[in-house]
């Protein structure tokens, strides 16, 4: 029978997807041979241990553990009069968890801590919870920096290898990531960067160093950021985190609005011949009427050219004929989207 009593979670990693927690172990067993006569319960140095007979008990995934040993190794026998044995150690140890971070940081994680006999299998000895969900303590007490605990429970299973079953006591745990700090460290700066390349759009386009200014700094700022972020997180992950997205959607409107500027001034450029020639064109338009109407009687001969003219019609529909409205469009157009995608992202990562 096993009990554990979690002092602390030291660490939850990321980036070596492990987490590190200190732990008190506790198995009983009952030794017909220890049995003596009396009342009271008989405790043992635990150097005793090499003396008697106890479980080979090791912990699964496990990557590095350790017995605390100051001042002396943290153990505990302790017999009883019908020869049950209670052995209890404090133990450090690193275990693996495999964790999806495709939410992150809205993300659960879902960890285990394992416990199996390494040489006796299950004709040998039996591995059972003393107290069932009850048999470990201590998570409801625990205070971690990004994590919330929010259920765990307990589990029998059986450990099925080539030399045979062994039995197996499972230890399961669910961590909740506490978004609050990402959103004052990334969301909160990341919708300021983009709220501020929007000033782009009321400052006039003949201000071209004040709005390049504008344009180049966000961005780099918005790169900066986004390579802060991920610094916590593995180099080689295959993961697209649900973070990332919202760091791409930002940066996607920085750029956008510093593209923004790029059509509008070049659109600028462009109709500024057009303008000088106004007067001209309006002093031969009686002109170019009676051309047109001459032309019109030949229209049927000359089908490659009545196809040119459809084609030129086409591109004349995608010149703006006032370039000062597109930072009109854009004032409206890229908050209204960029508000209706912070809607579908928050809906979906937080409910789906």
């Amino acid at each position: 029978g096993m009990s554990l009593d979690i002092a602390s979670i030291d660490t939850i990693s990321e980036i070596n997807m492990d987490y590190t927690a200190t732990i008190f172990l506790r198995q009983r067993w009952t030794d017909e041979r220890l049995c003596f006569d009396g009342n009271k319960s008989l405790s043992l140095d635990g150097r005793l241990v090499e003396m008697l007979w106890v479980p080979d008990t090791f912990i699964v995934d496990s990557k590095k553990s350790f017995l605390h040993d100051i001042t002396v190794e943290n153990r505990l026998i302790r017999i009883y009069p019908n020869g049950t044995v209670l052995y209890a150690l404090r133990i450090t140890t690193t275990v693996a968890c495999s964790m999806d971070l495709t939410k992150y940081p809205m993300d659960k994680q879902t960890c285990t801590l394992q416990l199996e006999s390494w040489g006796y299998n299950i004709n040998d000895v039996m591995f059972y919870w003393t107290r069932g969900n009850d048999s470990v303590r201590g998570l409801d007490m625990l205070r971690l920096a990004q994590y919330t605990v929010e259920d765990y429970f307990t589990s029998v299973s059986e450990a099925v290898y080539e030399t045979g079953h062994y039995p197996k006591l499972v230890f399961h745990f669910e961590l909740k990531r506490n978004i609050l700090y990402f959103i004052l460290e990334t969301y909160v700066p990341s919708i300021l960067l983009v709220v501020l390349s929007w000033v782009s759009f009321w400052i006039s386009q003949s201000s071209v160093p004040a709005r390049i200014c504008i344009g180049v700094t966000t961005v780099l700022t918005m790169t900066t950021l986004m390579m802060g972020a991920r610094t916590s997180l593995p180099n080689a992950n295959c993961f697209i985190k649900a973070i990332d997205v919202y760091l791409g959607i930002c940066f996607s409107f920085i750029f956008g609005a510093l593209l923004e500027y790029a059509v509008a001034h070049f659109c600028t450029l462009w109709s500024a011949p057009d303008n000088v020639n106004e007067t001209d064109s309006n002093k031969s338009s009686k002109t170019s009427i009676d051309r047109k109407k001459e032309k019109s009687k030949y229209s049927g001969c000359s089908s490659p050219m009545s196809i040119m003219k459809r084609l030129f019609c086409i591109f004349d529909c995608f010149h703006v004929k006032n370039p000062y409205h597109i930072d009109n469009y854009a004032r409206f157009s890229f908050p209204l989207s960029f508000i209706v995608i912070n809607v579908f992202y928050w809906v979906y990562y937080l409910y789906f």
